[in-house]
């Protein structure tokens, strides 16, 4: 069996499994803002926290994980590409994103948040618009 191809579907896999959570979490936290049920509240915050503990930061490790066997791999003189340099600054930007969330999280956890449904469903568009740019880097190359 080729490993660099088994590897490289265990990244698509947990990329996939990663992007799901980015882009679904921001939506939960939309609904939970507009919300003043107290019992619907706490359903809220148990979805988050499983999406984000259970779902989404697995999903980034094993994303990080994979991705770097992948440039073991690869070679690690590959790093010198540019392309390569830029799809890891657009993943850091998206790790960074993920953790912004997860702050954003223990704002609701502690109902402490004063964001407003809208600009939950502004940042939602984030991790789209990274993961856009991060396809073309990865397929066309460009630098």
């Amino acid at each position: 069996m080729n490993s660099y191809l088994l590897f490289k579907s265990l990244h698509l896999i947990a990329v996939i499994s990663w992007m799901a959570g980015l882009l679904y979490l921001p939506r939960i936290f939309v609904y939970h803002s507009e919300n003043n049920n107290e019992i619907i509240t706490d359903v809220f915050k148990t979805m988050e926290r499983k999406l984000f503990y259970f779902i989404m930061t697995p999903a980034m490790v094993l994303s990080w994980l994979f991705g770097l066997i992948l440039v073991h791999e690869i070679g690690f003189p590959q790093l010198s590409n540019s392309w390569l340099q830029l799809k890891f600054l657009l993943v850091l930007i998206l790790t960074i994103y993920h953790f912004y969330l997860g702050f954003l999280l223990n704002k609701f956890k502690l109902d402490q948040n004063q964001k407003s449904s809208k600009f939950y469903r502004y940042i939602n568009e984030i991790p789209t618009l990274l993961l856009i740019l991060i396809i073309f880097v990865v397929v066309f190359k460009p630098i």
